[in-house]
């Protein structure tokens, strides 16, 4: 039986921008545009929530429903940036990562790279790691397949963990509002509630045919959802297109000894990721934040295949003299290993010969 977690950032955006200015911490925070704009609203933190705002609704109606609230435009290379750190840690775990969007993702840790038996530990050590790496919470959901995880996960938030067993579906399920079902939209809801199927026990009444006659082919799945059943495996989307590590440091530093020391130790980090994954890499970034947030990247790529901590420190002292600092202090230092050597595509090409 699988092993599958949802991991689902609380509030993600908006939680970003109360992390990175403080003084928002605490207040309703809207991430869209003006409210004298015709923009929409892209989320919001669990304050404004409380006001009845939600995603899609016009700034204007959020800003009639609570004037006070703060709003912030969106800062989406921010958000992909931190999204980029959870995914890494995710990879941490499994390389069964099936990504939804930037904040949620289904894992599956039936077999794991902790060695780890229990699923819900692993959820709960992946919510620490993500917390000490990003200070952000984030929910999770475990269960014996993706629809039950990504129930469970929305079940306890924020910064909840909720855990599904095997035979403990029928008793989560029957009480759920059919709203709540993953894949049960507006339109669909409103056809089952006319139809007298208003929770999760309403729907597992109903046969497979009936659904599949009011349904369409949606109707098995609903079928099958009602009962706890979901087949579908945990597929990534791509094959990783990087491997790197980097640290927000405690203290903003101007210091090239001290971040020549971090980068060293950051280096040993990716060295032992490119082990991991069996990688060898071609192109190494080096990552810097300054204290007013401003990023910048330097890349080198070389003509041999980087594998150790030792090239890799090499390529970023280097990278690391071609930086301006001026009065400006470090606050986030990062190394990324990419542009993978792919075995299959250098191998050398062989003449055959033909007995003419």
């Amino acid at each position: 039986m699988r092993k599958i977690i949802h991991i689902d950032m609380d509030a993600f955006f908006a939680s970003i921008e109360q992390r990175d200015n403080p003084t928002f911490k605490g207040k309703p925070v809207i991430i869209g545009g003006s409210p004298e704009s015709r923009s929409v609203v892209a989320t919001c933190s669990y304050e404004a929530r409380k006001y009845g705002i939600r995603s899609a609704m016009p700034c204007r109606e959020a800003y009639r429903r609570c004037p006070q609230a703060i709003f912030v435009a969106t800062r989406i290379e921010a958000y992909k940036d931190v999204s980029s750190k959870i995914m890494e840690i995710f990879y941490e775990y499994t390389d069964l990562v099936e990504p939804l969007s930037l904040d949620e993702a289904f894992l599956d840790v039936t077999c794991n790279k902790k060695r780890c038996p229990s699923a819900t530990i692993i959820a709960q050590d992946i919510r620490k790691n993500i917390y000490d790496t990003t200070k952000l919470t984030a929910s999770a959901g475990v269960s014996f397949n993706k629809f039950l995880a990504k129930l469970a996960s929305d079940h306890n938030k924020p910064d909840g963990v909720t855990v599904i067993l095997p035979g403990q579906e029928d008793s989560f399920l029957a009480p759920l509002n059919i709203r709540r079902f993953y894949g049960v939209g507006i339109v669909t809801e409103k056809k089952m509630k006319r139809l007298g199927i208003t929770t999760g026990a309403d729907l597992k009444k109903r046969d497979r045919e009936e659904l599949i006659n009011t349904f369409g082919k949606m109707g098995s799945y609903y079928y099958d959802i009602a009962h706890g059943h979901d087949s579908r495996p945990v597929t990534p989307l791509r094959a990783r297109q990087s491997i790197g590590k980097e640290i927000t440091l405690a203290e903003d530093i101007d210091s090239i000894d001290k971040m020549r020391q971090i980068l060293c130790n950051l280096a040993y980090s990716v060295e032992q990721r490119l082990k991991d994954h069996d990688k060898k890499a071609k192109t190494i970034t080096l990552k810097l934040r300054y204290s007013d947030f401003t990023t910048i990247t330097r890349s080198v790529t070389v003509s041999d295949i980087i594998t150790t901590a030792t090239g890799i420190i090499q390529l970023t002292t280097s990278l690391l003299q071609k930086v301006t600092f001026s009065t400006k202090k470090v606050r986030l230092l990062g190394i990324t290993a990419s542009n993978f050597y792919d075995n299959t595509t250098h191998k050398h090409s062989i003449q055959l010969e033909f007995p003419f």
